[in-house]
């Protein structure tokens, strides 16, 4: 495999604070070419896994090898696309989730949800139909259906390119943070167990999911609490919450806030991934407990209170303007952001669990899917064909070409010669 697929999960590894040597347990193969892109979204999905993987490992003290197969890989990512109940295809985005052309360029919004979707027509006063929000968007410049929408409580994202989004307050922001960030903030003992890991799920969507969904392959006890009015979606539950058991509790009720508080006193882990500040009335702290805590755009700079989605986030830091352009917007091969988020959540919950059973301390890990974004974009290392060409001199003038790949420790370095003027050399052997 090649050095930007290790590169890849090196990078990954050391901002989980693994041990290096650990990486050469990871073994790579299946069929290439897969979720091809503009950007380098295979090597965000392997190196992700890879990682979650290797953090399991290293978790339940196995000598590994770790296989990661990229059919398998890139299968995961779109899982949502290959889900069928009882023969049906489910349904990802609803007629209201979409790219709208704007009086200035394009409107990505996210209706999905019925409180969503109640949001966005409320916003922009239409009536609940794709010709309605059409119209109305395309009187309005985009920047501006974005901040109405959000006003009302719903999603909608203005296109911008990769310098705009780097030029924005947001961007900078995003910019000067890492990818993750990985807390001890005490010095609690671990919380002792006597049977599965306990892991309480409040998470959304696709990326929270996935990691609570891949841990609980692991082994763990995932319990996933949703509000009674707002459930998940149901095909979007049957694509992550695989493995889990789910219950309803109104935490604004005491008898269930009660209820909650015994679940969250026994739990080792606790997950979450609703916009910063949402859950902050319910004071889930508690000594010994790993928190992680997943939000679309950070917990800093002036879009820390929004809500958003793999979809938007996409939009907002100019991904969809790279993978397609500024007059046409493109997308992802898979909601990368969402799945490789998910599984890089997994892999630092289980490095925060193997560090606390060592030194102890209560740990706090926070991700973002803007954050994965910005590794995606600027963090990989992405083809460019000039590492590859090479310049001579000769008889034809001065010629650009590729540079060969066969390559080996010892081998020749390039061509002695440049290409001669077409049948002008002598009819002999050299030397001879």
């Amino acid at each position: 495999m090649d050095n930007g697929v290790r590169t890849g999960t090196e990078l990954l590894w050391s901002a989980l604070g693994g041990d290096p040597a650990l990486v050469d347990r990871v073994e790579y193969g299946g069929v290439s070419g897969l979720l091809p892109a503009r950007l380098p979204v295979m090597d965000l999905a392997r190196a992700a896994v890879a990682v979650c993987a290797l953090a399991a490992v290293e978790h339940e003290g196995l000598p590994g090898p770790v296989r990661v197969d990229d059919g398998a890989v890139a299968t995961a990512f779109v899982s949502e696309r290959h889900l069928r109940i009882d023969g049906r295809t489910p349904v990802n985005f609803a007629p209201l989730s979409r790219f709208w052309r704007a009086a200035d360029g394009w409107v990505r919004t996210h209706a999905n949800y019925p409180h969503h979707k109640a949001a966005l027509l409320a916003a922009l006063n239409a009536a609940d139909s794709v010709e309605a929000v059409a119209a109305a968007i395309g009187e309005r410049k985009a920047v501006e259906v974005e901040a109405a929408v959000y006003a009302a409580g719903g999603l909608a994202v203005a296109l911008r390119t990769p310098g705009e989004w780097a030029a924005s307050e947001q961007g900078r922001e995003v910019a000067a943070r890492p990818l993750l960030t990985r807390e001890r903030l005490d010095d609690a003992p671990p919380r002792r167990r006597t049977g599965p890991l306990r892991i309480l799920d409040l998470t959304r969507v696709i990326a929270g999911p996935v990691a609570t969904r891949t841990l609980a392959l692991l082994g763990a006890d995932v319990l996933r609490i949703d509000p009674p009015d707002n459930p998940e979606l149901p095909d979007q539950h049957a694509d992550t919450d695989v493995g889990k058991r789910t219950a309803a509790l109104d935490l604004d009720r005491p008898s269930d806030r009660r209820t909650f508080d015994e679940l969250l006193y026994s739990a080792d882990v606790l997950v979450t991934g609703y916009r910063p500040g949402a859950l902050d009335r319910f004071d889930l702290d508690r000594p010994g407990l790993v928190t992680a805590r997943l939000s679309a755009w950070g917990d800093y700079g002036p879009w820390a209170g929004r809500r958003g989605f793999d979809s938007l986030v996409q939009v907002a830091t100019g991904i969809a303007a790279v993978e397609g352009s500024a007059e046409e917007p493109g997308a992802l091969p898979a909601q990368a952001l969402d799945h490789g988020t998910g599984y890089l959540l997994a892999a630092a919950v289980l490095r925060a669990l193997t560090e606390q059973a060592s030194e102890g301390g209560t740990r706090l890990v926070r991700l973002a899917l803007a954050q994965t974004g910005h590794w995606l974009s600027h963090g990989l290392p992405r083809y460019e064909a000039g590492r590859y060409l090479g310049e001579s001199e000769g008889p034809l003038g001065r010629l650009r070409y590729a540079l060969s790949p066969v390559s080996y420790e010892g081998g020749a370095a390039g061509w002695s010669r440049p290409p001669g003027l077409a049948g002008a050399d002598a009819p002999e052997w050299l030397g001879a």
